[in-house]
């Protein structure tokens, strides 16, 4: 089961222009990665995705679930690209608050609070204030926020902004290993550095529009042939962006 955004439009205000325009997407199954340039729509395509926002035009969809419905907000995970430490509360209170304000009982939220940050490698840290937290454990604390109420689609939105190169590869990794069959995970970038080549997919916005999406192998084909093996993320990214047309969608 899959979100499935159709025909979708949305604009932050009747005078500004449309972010998003007639969008068809359906996220993949297991690790894609959501390339695009600042400004392209991304945030916007998976606060959609999320239930946080809804389309001005068009529908967004689980299964047979709407986007609108309590159901839909608890079988799907949102990760904002800033996590906020919640005062006073540590690492497993924020967590088991946010299984809580998902529907979970007390006890059941406390419980699998530690097991989410069991898996994100933070055991050793339940117990201290999320104020006290390095930046990197503070978005671990939000990928385990995501994760306590067993979610079967992950939405993370710049998850590795402000990341040095061995943090995000460490993340990375993380994100890899919760991408299952029965999880998805969306994860959005602007930095084509970010396509870690365990990504299962790619897809492209720009300019609010899907450019490309399909799997890792067929967007790197779009380099251009003799390209250096460490820039043909880049090199294919550069393609499409400059010929969408030629792009489509593949499978």
């Amino acid at each position: 089961m899959t979100i499935q955004l159709e025909a979708c439009a949305f604009t932050y205000g009747r005078r500004k222009p449309p972010v998003l325009r007639a969008l068809t997407y359906a996220v993949p199954d297991g690790f894609t990665v959501l390339l695009g340039p600042n400004g392209a729509g991304k945030s916007t395509l998976l606060k959609l995705a999320a239930g946080v926002n809804d389309p001005t035009a068009g529908s967004v969809r689980l299964g047979h679930l709407s986007s609108r419905s309590r159901e839909y907000r608890q079988r799907v995970a949102w990760m904002p690209q800033s996590i906020t430490a919640m005062t006073g509360l540590t690492a497993r209170e924020q967590v088991a608050y946010t299984g809580w304000l998902k529907g979970m009982n007390r006890s059941e939220a406390w419980t699998a609070a530690a097991e989410a940050l069991a898996r994100v490698e933070l055991s050793d840290r339940t117990d201290v204030k999320t104020k006290h937290l390095s930046g990197g454990q503070l978005r671990r604390v939000g990928v385990a926020s995501a994760l306590v109420h067993d979610a079967a689609v992950l939405l993370l939105d710049e998850p590795t902004a402000g990341m040095d190169p061995t943090q995000r590869r460490v993340f990375r990794d993380l994100i890899v290993g919760l991408a299952t069959t029965d999880v998805r995970v969306l994860m959005s970038t602007h930095d084509v550095g970010d396509l870690a080549e365990e990504a299962d997919h790619v897809t492209v916005l720009t300019n609010g529009r899907i450019r490309f999406t399909g799997a890792t192998g067929d967007f790197l084909a779009h380099a251009p042939a003799g390209t250096p093996e460490a820039r043909r993320a880049e090199a294919a990214y550069t393609a499409i962006d400059a010929h969408p047309s030629t792009a489509a969608h593949s499978s």
